[in-house]
């Protein structure tokens, strides 16, 4: 996920990623950018030619953008094909160098957690392939740890994470930085700390809103505690409008995913009903 891994000033997301040297990392960088700007059917497209992919850092990135991305467009089966193979990657990477192994279980430890899914048999503990992992994709998997922390209601420490790996240098890397604050609007949120929850989401817009990387809000959307219509709504209409989308798109194909494997029927984690 090399564009999750760079530091650009907010505004100049796109020319980071023209900036990259032409070949797997820049193609991956701009199936990310389309990602995370709202743009499921780019992304997917993208990402597709490098799903086999003898580069295995591609393949990786390719497998988890085009899982969720795929989400979005209903396309469950070949959600559920990338999937199978961040979890076949996963298993296969006992015998590999750390790095590979610590990079197919940053992937996996994405796909499962934001899924609300049982953690594989392989996962290692996070603590093992935390420090192998450079610092943008390091942030964005405690920005995950955060929210399996969430998941529990352990808000106190899931808060404490955020707030640690944002002094640590986070907050240089627009992408994690902006999932760590939405986690961290969640934990507020469940605290009844709502000027907390508040500074960090327009913490989050002020990162965000200069590149339109506003998939985030839709994905969390339900989980932050109605400060979306709170604080964006009567400012930015029209944006909010468009999380809203978001919203509606992304949740109806987790729910695909999530329910029947879990056995849990949700309805409204992720949305606005």
């Amino acid at each position: 996920m090399p564009l999750m891994n760079t530091a650009f000033v907010p505004g100049h997301c796109r020319e980071a990623v023209e900036s990259m040297a032409e070949g797997p990392r820049r193609d991956i960088a701009l199936a990310e950018y389309h990602y995370f700007s709202g743009q499921p059917e780019a992304a997917a497209k993208a990402a597709e030619p490098y799903l086999t992919s003898p580069d295995m850092g591609a393949r990786l990135s390719a497998c988890l953008i085009y899982a969720f991305a795929n989400l979005s467009l209903k396309h469950i089966q070949r959600a559920e094909f990338a999937r199978g193979e961040l979890n076949a990657l996963l298993a296969e990477a006992g015998g590999q160098v750390p790095h590979f192994r610590a990079a197919a279980a940053f992937v996996a430890f994405v796909g499962t957690v934001l899924l609300h899914l049982p953690l594989p048999e392989e996962m290692p503990q996070a603590e093992s392939f935390l420090p192998l992992l450079p610092p943008g994709l390091r942030a964005f998997a405690l920005y995950v740890q955060a929210h399996y922390l969430y998941l529990k209601k352990e808000y106190a420490h899931s808060a404490g994470i955020v707030e640690a790996t944002l002094a640590m240098g986070a907050a240089s890397y627009p992408i994690p930085a902006i999932y760590l604050h939405l986690i961290a609007v969640m934990d507020s949120m469940s605290l009844k700390q709502t000027d907390r929850a508040e500074a960090h989401l327009l913490a989050a817009w002020e990162i965000a809103r200069p590149d339109d990387l506003i998939e985030g809000f839709g994905e969390h959307h339900g989980l932050l505690g109605a400060m979306l219509e709170a604080v964006i709504k009567p400012k930015w209409p029209e944006d909010f409008k468009r999380i809203i989308g978001i919203t509606y798109r992304f949740s109806s194909g987790w729910r695909r995913v999530h329910n029947p494997m879990t056995g849990h029927d949700v309805a409204d984690d992720l949305t606005t009903t």
